[in-house]
């Protein structure tokens, strides 16, 4: 009893993680994680009230975790130009891991992703504030041609897509990945450089 006293939500969240990666989402239950943990599933239900509540909260953990790297290049030293070269590379490498390193967890995340669009929504109006960040420190610099700061981030994020988006994976280990993205690059900078 004292252990289901002190179960956290992080707790339940990366035994969640855990029994994703075996059974699937299909196949993975809350009683699944309860048993993970040695506890009662109650004891998860007094977390996560539900089933789907709990696979949203593992989706957006999963989701956020690339926020932070993110968020701290975006505010980083340095011209606007470098950080936003250096903010897509940091995407687009992170994402590449994630699907390569765990490939059957990436496809259990992406099963996840595709039930849940509130999640997904709130993750890349993230990153399209991250990007509007960059750009505006951009204009504000004269590094960029001035522009609403709002749909040019958005425009950069759809325009890279091809890098980040999960229905590309199977194309991210290509040999020519890495050239792919700096010539997508050298294009983006040169319609955002100000003349």
């Amino acid at each position: 009893m004292g252990t289901e006293n002190a179960l956290t939500p992080e707790q339940i969240l990366g035994a969640a993680e855990d029994v994703l990666r075996r059974f699937g989402p299909a196949k993975a239950t809350v009683v699944d994680v309860a048993r993970a943990l040695g506890v009662s599933h109650g004891s998860v239900y007094r977390h996560f009230p539900s089933k789907a509540a709990l696979r949203e909260a593992v989706t957006r953990r999963w989701l956020d975790r690339a926020h932070d790297d993110l968020a701290a290049v975006a505010a980083g030293p340095g011209p606007a130009p470098e950080r936003l070269h250096r903010w897509l590379a940091t995407l687009f490498a992170a994402k590449r891991l994630k699907a390569h390193e765990d490939p059957e967890m990436f496809a259990t995340y992406m099963a996840l992703v595709g039930e849940l669009s509130s999640a997904v929504e709130a993750h890349v109006a993230t990153l399209v504030a991250q990007i509007a960040s960059i750009v505006e420190d951009g204009i504000r610099r004269g590094e960029f041609r001035d522009a609403p700061a709002g749909p040019v981030a958005r425009a950069v994020f759809q325009a890279t897509a091809h890098f980040h988006d999960p229905a590309h994976a199977a194309e991210w280990a290509h040999e020519q990945a890495d050239a792919d993205f700096e010539a997508l690059w050298s294009l983006l900078l040169n319609g955002l450089r100000a003349h």
